[in-house]
């Protein structure tokens, strides 16, 4: 789908559970199956389990600024129905996009993305292409379900 800043199939390859005061959040590492995007993400254990060798389809939406209950998902409600194309996912988190630069230290170029979910950071390297459409400041979803 077009509207979506991000839509990808990730395999999770990582994840530590922190054994100090943060015991209830597990940072990720995980990869899309085409391995040209990397990602990170801290992740409360209690509210979503993650296992390595996992796949999880991984979307990433804008909030809509004139009505902010509402995302890219708006646009795909059918007529008269009340279910919204989100239930179909597991995990939904709302953040704000703090960060968007770009990493040059490897062969290829790569488009970084910095979110927090109140506090909780999130991650997303790939090719600037696919990752243009992010801006700082912008409000999104990030939306997950095991596949």
């Amino acid at each position: 789908m077009d509207a979506f800043h991000f839509d990808d199939v990730i395999k999770v390859h990582k994840v530590n559970f922190n054994g100090s005061k943060y015991d209830k959040v597990s940072r990720i590492e995980a990869e899309s199956q085409d391995g040209n995007t990397f990602c990170q993400l801290v992740i409360i254990r209690e509210l979503y389990s993650v296992h390595p060798n996992e796949l999880y389809r991984m979307v990433i939406s804008e909030v809509d600024k004139d009505n902010p209950d509402e995302s890219d998902f708006a646009g795909y409600l059918p007529e008269g129905k009340q279910k919204s194309p989100a239930d179909q996912f597991e995990f939904i988190m709302q953040g704000k996009v703090y960060n968007v630069s770009t990493d040059t230290s490897g062969s290829d170029t790569k488009a970084v993305v910095h979110i927090s979910f109140g506090g909780l950071q999130f991650m997303l390297k790939s090719d600037p292409a696919k990752l243009q459409r992010f801006k700082r400041g912008q409000r999104i979803l990030l939306l997950m379900t095991k596949l």
